[in-house]
């Protein structure tokens, strides 16, 4: 709720992340950002103290933390710093190149790292323990190319929704990942994974169709991007709540409530 809210006021005051939002926005920001930490960091140990830790509990939590990261990346990160010596660059160019530079690609390099050690200390294959990355690169190779092709630009003109489309599929993504982790199922590719990819396509083919028809896609992008947050949202939900039953179901616990002990 917190990074919703700052979502929200990231949205009302740059809506195309190209403009100074007021100085107060990024105060909020910033205090939202740290209750919003404060409060997923605590939730690990009220549960241990309630002795009411389970892989609900896990996936859940992680499943929230991932749900949470496409609401934090569309916060106005450096709306506000003057950058006279690169007049040219759009704002959100410079946000994605110093995310990529300085977020995604150190991550990534610790986590390949982690999992190397994971899979020579159980002599495993590490092909098989990254292929379900492969989902990942599809989805940002596809989301890069449509944002390429657009013909109205909707990575400058919509880039909130674009980003929250693409975050929910993350998401997605992701909790197919820990399901996997959860249910200790054999490392490899999930098919299951690839339905966060079935949108692209269409989006893809709609741009292109604007290059033999006067600049004008066959449907309104905006309807198409509409279109694609509604799917991925709805994607992660069906995921969520089909889990969230069949865990509850199977260990015969409850969502939102802690089961009274016997005395």
């Amino acid at each position: 709720m917190f990074l919703v809210v700052s979502a929200l006021l990231g949205y009302i005051y740059s809506s195309h992340l190209d403009t100074a939002p007021p100085r107060w926005v990024h105060l909020a920001h910033g205090l939202l950002l740290f209750l919003y930490q404060t409060f997923d960091a605590v939730d690990g140990k009220q549960a241990r103290r309630t002795s009411s830790s389970s892989p609900l509990g896990e996936l859940f939590d992680h499943g929230a933390e991932w749900w949470a990261q496409d609401f934090r990346k569309s916060i106005p990160l450096l709306s506000w710093v003057p950058l006279p010596f690169i007049p040219d660059i759009p704002l959100y160019i410079i946000v994605m190149i110093l995310m990529i530079l300085f977020a995604v690609i150190p991550t990534i390099g610790s986590n390949v790292s982690n999992v190397q050690k994971v899979v020579e200390a159980r002599k495993g294959s590490m092909v098989l323990a990254l292929a379900m990355l492969l989902p990942f690169i599809a989805l940002l190779t596809g989301v890069a190319v449509w944002s390429y092709l657009s013909p109205s630009d909707i990575m400058r003109n919509q880039p909130h929704l674009l980003v929250i489309g693409t975050g929910f599929a993350f998401g997605y993504l992701v909790g197919r990942m820990i399901l996997a982790h959860l249910c200790d199922e054999p490392k490899g590719l999930k098919t299951g994974m690839c339905m966060s990819l079935v949108f692209l396509p269409f989006a893809i083919a709609n741009a292109l169709t604007a290059k033999i028809n006067a600049g004008i896609p066959l449907v309104d992008e905006l309807l198409v991007l509409f279109l694609y947050c509604a799917y991925t949202v709805g994607l992660y939900l069906h995921l969520a709540v089909s889990v969230v039953h069949e865990i509850k179901d199977a260990l015969g616990i409850y969502c939102f409530r802690i089961t009274r002990k016997e005395a």
